[in-house]
């Protein structure tokens, strides 16, 4: 007879509980978001990668690392990119001396439409998501998702850190 558990103790797992409710919060808490995507004409993909690159230097990503951070391969974050540039949020600009990398870059209708849908997605995060936690709970949530993320995606830590830096640079300039 063997020692390990079986699937019904396996199932209750803290571990398969942990991944199911991340998924369920997830799930939930997008869900709850889409109406304020759906009234700013914007779906959350391509919202995402707006932000991305509104929190990045300069607002302007290279190609390939807004790919990467987003976790999409290159052909579907240049459908994404295809989409905002039609709608006029994005530009596309080549390398100034290295002609294989191009930058996408929010114009100021990208920015615009940034700041004024921010308001509106900060209240519904709030409301269905940070607001229901503590300040030291959420303080936790944040660290131990960065710990997590740090492994299964670390160029997105390094882009955190770089727009950190950038936040840092804009605040001490005079």
């Amino acid at each position: 007879m063997s020692n390990a558990a079986g699937p019904t103790e396996q199932c209750n797992d803290p571990r398969i509980t942990a991944l199911g409710l991340l998924v369920d919060v997830r799930t939930g808490v997008t869900a709850r978001l889409a109406p304020v995507f759906e009234a700013h004409g914007i779906s959350e993909n391509d919202f995402d990668a707006v932000l991305r690159i509104a929190r990045s230097c300069d607002n302007a990503l290279r190609m390939s690392d807004l790919a990467r951070q987003a976790g999409a391969s290159t052909s579907g974050m240049t459908r994404v990119v295809d989409r905002l540039e039609r709608r006029g949020l994005v530009v596309r600009e080549p390398h100034p001396t290295d002609r294989r990398v191009l930058y996408v870059r929010l114009t100021r209708e990208g920015l615009d439409k940034t700041g004024a849908m921010l308001p509106d997605l900060l209240a519904a995060i709030d409301h269905w998501f940070t607001g229901r936690l503590p300040a030291e709970h959420l303080d936790q949530l944040l660290a131990g998702l960065r710990v997590v993320r740090d492994v299964v995606l670390p160029e997105a830590e390094e882009a955190e850190r770089g727009n950190r830096a950038a936040a840092v640079t804009e605040t001490s300039s005079p």
